[in-house]
């Protein structure tokens, strides 16, 4: 089961931190892998990992996932280059982190078009690909502060955008259904990545994740793995809508 061989697999974001851990997730299920970002150098950098990983073949492209017309030359590239897509991991985001009483129209702009808006035109413009063939994996990141509040840290657009890409993701599951293409979401609590490491490590953190997290630990690399590849099956053919949080027991509190 579980097997990605043949597949050809799409990942915004592969540049660092999450999106790399999952497309390593893939590459190393057998899949095919077209990897996104802004920064071309990593995406060359990181190419040989994916390789050494099991993927039987590599395409880097650079993509600013909140440019339309960028986004459109890549999937064309992309439909020329394998032939097909079958599944898309839309992990690509970032934020700016402010309350509600102190963000500018700058930074909430910022973060809904970096992380809700490039999650509707990425699906737009690979969903049309994937219905050409009746099939489809569709898999959003959305977050555990999509879900709920937190009073830890003030980041009211980013909860504002991952619940916007948890209710997006219930819409394109329930429109796309009969042209073979499932649309789910996971939803990471705390892990580390470049961007989350220095706060992760503090005393502060430690003691916030002892008592707010059942797991009292931020989640491991690896431990989205199992996640992915099971929304990314063919396995997983009645499995849409979903919103999946993988994040220690905190949205279970």
């Amino acid at each position: 089961m579980f097997d990605l061989k043949d597949q050809v697999a799409v990942v915004s974001g592969a540049s660092s931190g999450l999106g790399q851990q999952m497309a390593l997730a893939l590459a190393r299920q057998g899949a095919k892998l077209a990897i996104l970002a802004r920064r071309i150098e990593r995406l060359e950098e990181f190419k040989p990992k994916l390789e050494e990983a099991g993927s039987p073949a590599v395409f880097v492209y650079q993509c600013d996932v909140t440019d339309t017309e960028n986004i459109n030359r890549v999937a064309e590239s992309v439909e020329k280059d394998l032939s097909r897509v079958d599944i898309l991991l839309n992990c690509a985001g970032a934020s700016k982190d402010k309350g509600v009483l102190e963000m500018t129209d700058e930074e909430w702009d910022f973060t809904i078009a970096t992380d809700e808006t490039s999650v509707f035109k990425m699906t737009r413009a690979f969903a049309n690909i994937m219905k050409k063939n009746n099939y489809g994996r569709i898999i959003n990141i959305a977050s555990m502060y999509g879900l709920v509040g937190n009073t830890e840290i003030h980041t009211v657009a980013y909860h504002a955008s991952k619940g916007a890409v948890v209710n997006f993701t219930r819409a394109v599951a329930a429109e796309l259904a009969t042209e073979g293409i499932t649309c789910n979401a996971i939803c990471p609590g705390y892990f580390e990545t470049e961007l989350t490491k220095a706060v992760l490590d503090t005393d502060r953190f430690q003691e916030f994740a002892k008592t707010h997290v059942p797991m009292q630990r931020y989640g491991k690399p690896g431990e989205l793995d199992a996640a992915v590849v099971f929304l990314a099956s063919k396995e997983a053919s009645y499995v849409t809508g979903l919103i999946m949080p993988v994040d220690g027991g905190y949205t279970a509190v």
